[in-house]
């Protein structure tokens, strides 16, 4: 175990919680709705080489916002990125993002191309890239709205339908119904109302990624399939003009088997 410093930052209107691990060149792993704890194997094994720093996003977990019924933007979620950056001295950083992190490490190049040198865009759900954006973001507020209705498992139901992701019988059942973590569900409540319409209604300005000074990669994981993130993602490096890489595991792999998808993580940091 690397030594692990747990610290939080004031912005204007939240408390940002992040970990610290390593020494080196900054490296940065983010997701949205995922917290710093769903990175912290994977930081461990950076950290032998590389500064970690992990975080949770605004409104999540460990990072209150003063007014809880904000929502969180990319663009928001960039600004407290390039502050921790900026807080923590070390940058530029390169940053890894996946989903919701994804779409937060694409507004940081965008908006604060200072701040980061390279950024990795793991599987960002950007459904305006899409042929059929109408129907997929009328998909995406049906689900919420069903959410919001107090229908969790109708909820997820059509969220994995959507993510085009097959889950065996009873699964959803037995994650999201009965007795449940009292901050799982807080969280949970925050994602579907706050924070999962502004991240995958983001409009990316791709040329202005492609033609900027940050280095972008796009990551799929090898086992996303014909999955949404997968479409959205391909979208994505085809308006970049850049090829995808392909990382272990599927949409979260480098939760489900952080040992596989470091070596590969490894190679594009060594790129800088």
């Amino acid at each position: 175990m690397t030594t692990q410093t747990a610290v939080t930052l004031d912005v204007d209107d939240a408390r940002l919680y992040y970990e610290l691990r390593g020494t080196g060149p900054l490296v940065v792993l983010v997701g949205a709705p995922m917290d710093a704890d769903s990175f912290a194997p994977l930081a461990e094994l950076l950290a032998t080489d590389y500064t970690v720093l992990t975080t949770d996003p605004r409104g999540i977990n460990r990072s209150p916002l003063d007014n809880p019924d904000q929502d969180s933007t990319p663009a928001q979620r960039a600004a407290d990125l390039a502050a921790l950056i900026t807080h923590v001295g070390a940058g530029p950083a390169i940053a890894l993002g996946s989903s919701g992190g994804a779409v937060s490490v694409l507004a940081l190049a965008e908006l604060f191309p200072d701040a980061v040198r390279t950024v990795i865009a793991h599987e960002p759900p950007l459904l305006k890239l899409l042929d059929d954006r109408v129907s997929q973001l009328g998909l995406s507020e049906e689900l919420r709205a069903t959410y919001l209705s107090g229908d969790v498992i109708g909820a997820w139901e059509k969220f994995f339908a959507q993510a085009n992701i097959e889950v065996p019988p009873g699964m959803i059942e037995g994650m999201f119904g009965g007795e449940r973590d009292p901050q799982s569900v807080t969280d949970e409540r925050f994602w579907f109302g706050h924070e999962l319409g502004p991240s995958v209604g983001w409009e990316a300005d791709v040329d202005a990624l492609r033609d900027g000074p940050v280095r972008i990669v796009v990551g799929i994981g090898e086992e996303s399939g014909s999955q949404l993130c997968e479409r959205t993602s391909t979208a994505l490096a085809a308006g970049l003009q850049v090829e995808p890489a392909r990382f272990p595991g599927g949409h979260t792999g480098f939760a489900d088997d952080p040992a596989a998808f470091e070596p590969v993580l490894r190679a594009v940091l060594a790129k800088g």
